[in-house]
């Protein structure tokens, strides 16, 4: 099996992602920088208060951070945080980066929901999302991989060409349904929030490690940075996140795609799938 290189002779391709995410009110993230848990059944007013920071500010600091790199991310945004923060959205699409589906709220999960109701939030979700941001969504991630066996379909029966599910492969894949095709792409192998206990240098090492990997070692390499904008939009780990896309761009050989240019490669080059075999 013969298989094309990236686009102008790349050796690596670099995704960025961001998150704006939502929790249904008095809900909030699982993880926090608590040290000392709460009583059981109380009510976390604090997460909840930590978990808006991404829509007050952090979204705010990553755009600027990718603006002035010069890079250009997908949004994939809870269609509530769509809601609750107009204005960021504003700036979003203003600086030329793309708001992508990421469920309704962050504390929903697909799976809980009937098949009907499933489909209909969505549908729901895309046209918030469509409404808040002036287009259409192309892509999807599902909230906490909170899917099932009807999802994908769905995502293919609402026009999407392509999704972020992908746990399979390091490389994109065609998906077959029922209703026909969509391209998977692999989400990110370690997000920032992995670094809440630990050094935040960490972030870096392990992207700038991935990276000299695929730079030494592979052909089509794909390395997919992701970052939530109320945890990695604090200055703590925003700095980190600047630092990454610094390094990047101190690489030659790079392609930056926007998930769909991805998967519009794919289907030019008549691609189901990159297999590991295939490519030594």
């Amino acid at each position: 099996m013969s298989l094309p290189s990236w686009p102008n002779g790349a050796r690596v391709a670099v995704l960025v992602s961001v998150l704006l995410e939502a929790w249904a009110d008095g809900r909030s993230p699982g993880y926090f920088p608590r040290t000392t848990p709460l009583k059981a059944g109380q009510t976390d007013r604090a997460g909840a208060r930590w978990s808006e920071y991404g829509g007050k500010e952090g979204i705010w600091r990553l755009v600027k951070i990718l603006d002035n790199r010069g890079v250009k991310a997908s949004v994939f945004c809870n269609a509530l945080a769509a809601e609750r923060y107009p204005d960021a959205i504003k700036q979003i699409v203003g600086s030329g980066h793309r708001v992508q589906g990421h469920g309704y709220a962050q504390n929903q999960y697909l799976m809980d929901f009937s098949p009907e109701e499933q489909h209909a939030t969505i549908r729901k979700c895309l046209d918030i999302l469509e409404e808040k941001s002036g287009s259409r969504p192309e892509g999807w991630m599902t909230p906490v991989y909170g899917g099932d066996q009807h999802t994908i379909d769905f995502l293919v029966q609402e026009g999407l060409k392509w999704h972020c599910d992908a746990l399979d492969l390091s490389l994109p894949r065609r998906e077959t349904t029922a209703s026909g095709h969509i391209v998977a792409i692999p989400w990110s192998e370690f997000v920032d929030n992995r670094v809440l206990k630990s050094n935040p240098m960490d972030y870096f090492e392990v992207y700038q490690n991935q990276f000299n990997y695929h730079q030494e070692q592979e052909p089509l390499g794909l390395v997919h940075l992701a970052c939530h904008s109320h945890f990695g939009g604090r200055p703590l780990v925003a700095n980190i996140f600047d630092k990454i896309l610094a390094f990047f761009g101190g690489h030659k050989n790079v392609w930056y795609p926007s998930p769909t240019e991805l998967a519009q490669w794919m289907n030019d080059n008549k691609l189901d799938a990159l297999p590991y075999s295939a490519r030594f």
